[in-house]
């Protein structure tokens, strides 16, 4: 019995612990949009908030649903509390401080970078 209660127990640690987001994306963003409009997105482990030039501010709610790797490429799928979908992708194997956000039909939402503001044509420049 004892066994049952312990095996339920870590399922339930390890799905919530797999909700949350990843340590790699959580943090401070400079954004570019697909037009060069520019924003700071901030990652927390359960939700995110964006800031944009024009002082708006949003704050959405999400969990992680799916983490890929590829030859060192790694993209973390989140879902949006309204059902929305978006990953975020990372496509240099060598850095973590570079990323793209897409919807669910890889549509580029946002170009990330940790220190500054980029065009989604500067992250290709730079592999």
């Amino acid at each position: 019995m004892k066994s049952k209660k312990f095996f339920l127990f870590l399922l339930v640690f390890i799905t919530l612990i797999s909700c949350s987001g990843s340590d790699v994306y959580q943090g401070n963003w400079k954004a570019t949009n697909f037009v060069g409009l520019q924003a700071e997105i901030n990652f927390g482990k359960d939700s995110f908030s964006v800031k944009d030039s024009q002082g708006g501010y949003k704050e959405y709610n999400y969990t992680q649903n799916s983490i890929k790797t590829s030859n060192g490429i790694k993209t973390y799928g989140i879902k949006l509390a309204d059902g929305r979908g978006y990953q975020i992708h990372f496509p240099n194997a060598k850095t973590d401080d570079i990323a793209i956000i897409m919807d669910e039909n890889g549509n580029v939402i946002y170009t990330l970078n940790r220190k500054e503001y980029m065009l989604y044509e500067d992250i290709y420049k730079l592999n």
